[in-house]
């Protein structure tokens, strides 16, 4: 018989920032995060999705590094650091590799590949402060900012039984916006006012899959021929 699946599940993971005061993704800038989501199939490869995740931020100046080795020059006179945090909704569509919502044949590992794409909206409240004092006055800001931002990304679900998922997922978050870390007004020797900031969420996920069982209209009309 065809169904249509749909999971709920929560996931723990890590949410990263990228931007003025970290130019390149680095790990050491990971922090805790947590999410909560609904799937639901409408396809054999095409699932939709949404969630909530929720995770904090930071970066600082001095995890830089120069060609020499050391802090690069101009974030060791700026001395930046960054905290604070994210929450977004948001909506994706997933693009499934292999046929993983049709379990008939329960001795056969299910899984698949991922891809993904959508629109989250997004909440971030983060303070920025310089160890140098003559840059406070310009520097040291704290603030929220509420924008829409595009997430991609990749992962992979097996499935440990017929009800129960495991999931890791990796995604990135372009925002429209170079005030996450409320920089980019200041001089221009000192900041790059040309880079929006992204960040980012990696995880693993449990969750539980509800079936619905699609029986063709003839029966839906007679439900005596189901006895």
């Amino acid at each position: 018989m065809a169904q249509h699946t749909s999971e709920l599940g929560i996931g723990v993971g890590t949410t990263n920032y990228k931007g003025e005061i970290s130019p390149q993704f680095q790990w050491q800038n990971s922090r805790p995060a947590l999410t909560v989501f609904y799937r639901r199939d409408i396809s054999v490869p095409i699932t939709l999705r949404g969630g909530i995740t929720a995770g904090f931020l930071r970066a600082t100046d001095a995890n830089v590094m120069g060609v020499n080795g050391g802090v690069a020059p101009l974030q060791d006179y700026r001395q930046l650091s960054l905290s604070g945090g994210v929450v977004e909704a948001s909506g994706v569509v997933e693009y499934n590799f292999l046929d993983y919502h049709r379990r008939q044949d329960q001795h056969r590992v299910h899984f698949s590949p991922y891809l993904f794409g959508g629109l989250a909206l997004y909440i971030a409240n983060t303070t920025v402060r310089s160890a140098n004092v003559a840059l406070q006055p310009d520097f040291n800001r704290q603030g929220s900012k509420v924008g829409l931002a595009i997430p991609v990304g990749a992962g992979l679900k097996v499935a440990l039984t017929e009800h129960f998922n495991l999931g890791v997922e990796m995604g990135a978050r372009k925002t429209f916006t170079d005030q996450l870390d409320h920089t980019g007004d200041q001089n221009q020797l000192l900041v790059n006012s040309h880079d929006q900031d992204w960040y980012y969420y990696t995880g693993v996920s449990l969750s539980y899959t509800f079936y619905k069982i699609l029986c063709p209209p003839t029966y839906n009309h007679n439900k005596r021929l189901l006895e």
